[in-house]
């Protein structure tokens, strides 16, 4: 992925990524005589990898929140990764688990605050007057993303912590409906502390095999992009044919796009 080779000269030049060592890789890359020997952890990985090991060793937990908050607020660093990196380095001793999945959650709710009071900050009706006037779009869609949200806002808010794509997204809609402060972190903490100890733990269990979680968890992530499409593809069909019946039967009217100051106010 782009990333990793972004990072890859980092990596590279990180104290304890480096030097030679002997001994075969074990199944996850990393040298058993290195691990033996007080080594490094990060000292057989590359690239983003062997980053964010090294910074998880220097900070310890705090390195863990840290790299799970920019996850959230810059979404092309995966908790995927991340998270069983972390567990992994806990099974090396060089953190404590417990400690590792509290200061994943806490970064977790951070950088999903941070998102909640952008949305807060745009609101739903600037949102709105955007909204209509991109092609396909009418008020009525709007209103009903609107009232969907309102009845599924708490579900959704909970669930999508532990859905790749959209565990950082669902916060700023949660902020544009103006969830209360409260309820968002409750409900954030909650999903954030599950889906972080699921990958953590598993990472953890797994030792040097922690790629595992990765791939599998690439592949839940794959799926949730394919159904992404498929929604769009098959709401654009629609969309079309409708406006082509609306057309054929002479009722191709200039819809009204205008967004009453209020007329989401709950």
């Amino acid at each position: 992925m782009p990333i990793t080779d972004s990072f890859a000269s980092v990596a590279d030049s990180a104290p304890a990524a480096a030097g030679s060592f002997s001994g075969g890789p074990l199944a996850g890359g990393v040298s058993a005589d290195v691990v033996s020997a007080g080594g490094s952890a990060a000292d057989s990985l590359s690239g983003f990898s062997a980053w964010t090991v090294t910074v998880m060793e220097a900070l310890g937990p705090i390195g863990v929140g840290f790299m799970v908050f920019l996850d959230n607020i810059f979404p092309p660093i995966p908790s995927e990764l991340v998270l069983p990196l972390a567990g992994f380095t806990s099974s090396q001793g060089q953190m404590n688990i417990v400690a590792a999945i509290v200061f994943a959650t806490i970064g977790s709710v951070v950088g999903a605050v941070l998102l909640w009071a952008l949305g807060k900050w745009i609101g739903i009706e600037r949102i709105a007057r955007i909204a209509v006037k991109m092609p396909l779009v009418d008020v009525d869609d709007v209103h009903k993303t609107v009232d969907w949200f309102d009845k599924h806002g708490d579900k959704a808010v909970f669930f999508g912590r532990m859905i790749p794509i959209f565990r950082s997204l669902i916060s700023i809609p949660a902020g544009m409906r103006d969830m209360r402060l409260v309820k968002f972190l409750l409900l954030t903490t909650a999903g954030s502390t599950i889906w972080n100890t699921i990958l953590i733990v598993a990472g953890f269990t797994l030792g040097e095999n922690w790629s595992v979680v990765e791939t599998y968890a690439g592949y839940f992530q794959n799926l949730v992009i394919v159904a992404v499409l498929a929604f769009v593809i098959v709401w654009v069909v629609l969309k079309v044919r409708k406006q082509r019946r609306k057309r054929a039967a002479g009722l191709e009217a200039a819809e009204d796009d205008h967004i009453e100051p209020g007329e989401f106010d709950s």
